[in-house]
């Protein structure tokens, strides 16, 4: 699972907080601290047969305690591509630095065991 941590740190936290170094922005106040959970023990695969695990990033404010599932989405093993899940749907983790990127149908989403 160490893969997994690791592609979060770099691929969503490490760019969150270079973007949130602005002091003169409108919108919440960075937190002090991000730590990264993988919420799963073992890889889910989704319809298309891509391995992946979810994640939950938890933030924490000065003098304050964890604040967990800030943001929640998963990783895929072979690609790295990130997910994050914004109401009902997941979209690219880019969502959350500033592009505009729809949402992805299927994403996610573990696909039901092989019926025996």
């Amino acid at each position: 699972m160490k893969w997994a941590r690791d592609r979060v740190q770099s691929g969503l936290v490490a760019p969150l907080a270079k973007q949130e170094n602005n002091r003169f922005s409108r919108a919440r106040p960075a937190p002090r601290e991000r730590r990264v959970r993988i919420t799963q023990a073992t890889e889910s695969r989704d319809k298309q047969g891509r391995s992946f695990l979810t994640f939950a990033i938890d933030v924490r404010f000065v003098d304050a305690e964890w604040n967990e599932n800030d943001i929640v989405g998963c990783v895929y093993k072979g690609s790295g591509d990130l997910f994050v899940k914004r109401g009902d749907a997941y979209r690219p983790a880019a969502f959350l630095l500033g592009k505009n990127v729809d949402p992805v149908p299927g994403v996610c989403e573990a696909a039901p065991p092989p019926r025996a």
